[in-house]
């Protein structure tokens, strides 16, 4: 059986839940009297545990409360080939998961029209981002702190290629102040000095591209690939074949439409020297 995303997180919440009480994945077999290489293909997502099964392991794992329910809720459609996560609790289930595929990608290509990508983000931007959206400020610091901790999976050893396509709208829109979006903007031209980061714009003037449609992910790791959409209340995984095969012409289509690096970069500094010239044009 292919593993699903979902499958996936709900193994990865299992392995983490026995992880935590240092247990082997040998000892705690033995303590539930099951097969060491069955358990192990739950937490890797190789085989989906009935929900029955999950409830014995977290009760002998002395998981309960909000931890138990959320990781039950993951047993239910983790076979499915889609994802849709609608709650507050499925969302940062899907954002967990989300975060383990990015960080175990060999391939990532994000399509950002209006924002810049969030592996290209400075600090500042995310929080102005962030504050301008009205994230509660108890969770502002972590939520920066994740989402720049992210940036690990293109600039550490070995490092995933990460091919970003950005709108010119995304270069424009001002986001806390112009000071900070030229900022922004030279970490843009330093970034794509990296040789595993490949950089295009997309032009007002470039006509309809499938990106025009909205945001995604194309994430590719070692034995799958899978699309990511994020909405304003809801996020979704895509696995099916037919479905990644979309999002791959989609992709293929969108790096057609857009500028090469070279021309990315001129426009990406031209951009920046006029916000911090006070004459933007």
């Amino acid at each position: 059986m292919t593993k699903t995303p979902k499958g996936r997180a709900l193994g990865s919440a299992l392995r983490q839940a026995r992880q935590d009480r240092d247990l082997t994945v040998r000892a705690f077999a033995a303590q539930l009297g099951r097969d060491p290489g069955v358990l192990s293909r739950w937490e890797t997502g190789e085989r989906t545990p009935k929900p029955e099964h999950v409830a014995q392991i977290l009760t002998s794992l002395g998981v309960n409360g909000e931890q138990y329910e959320e990781i039950i809720q993951l047993t239910y459609g983790a076979n499915d080939p889609n994802w849709v996560a609608t709650t507050l609790p499925a969302q940062r289930q899907q954002l967990a998961a989300f975060i383990e595929f990015e960080q175990n990608a060999t391939k990532i290509l994000e399509a950002a029209p209006l924002l810049i990508p969030g592996l290209l983000q400075t600090s500042d931007y995310t929080r102005a981002l962030m504050t301008e959206a009205r994230i509660p400020a108890g969770e502002l610091a972590t939520r920066v702190a994740v989402r720049i901790g992210r940036r690990e999976v293109i600039t550490r050893n070995r490092p995933a290629r990460f091919t970003a396509l950005v709108g010119e709208a995304a270069l424009r829109q001002i986001i806390g102040s112009r000071e900070l979006v030229a900022a922004q903007l030279r970490h843009l031209l330093e970034t794509a000095r990296r040789p595993n980061v490949d950089l295009r714009v997309f032009r007002f003037d470039s006509g309809w591209h499938p990106a025009l449609e909205g945001p995604f992910h194309l994430i590719e790791t070692d034995d799958a690939t899978v699309v990511h959409l994020e909405m304003r209340n809801s996020a979704l995984f895509l696995h099916r074949d037919s479905d990644v095969r979309a999002y791959r012409q989609a992709a293929e289509r969108a790096l057609d439409t857009a500028m090469n690096p070279v021309e990315s970069v001129k426009l990406i500094r031209f951009i920046a020297d006029s916000m911090e010239d006070g004459n933007e044009r």
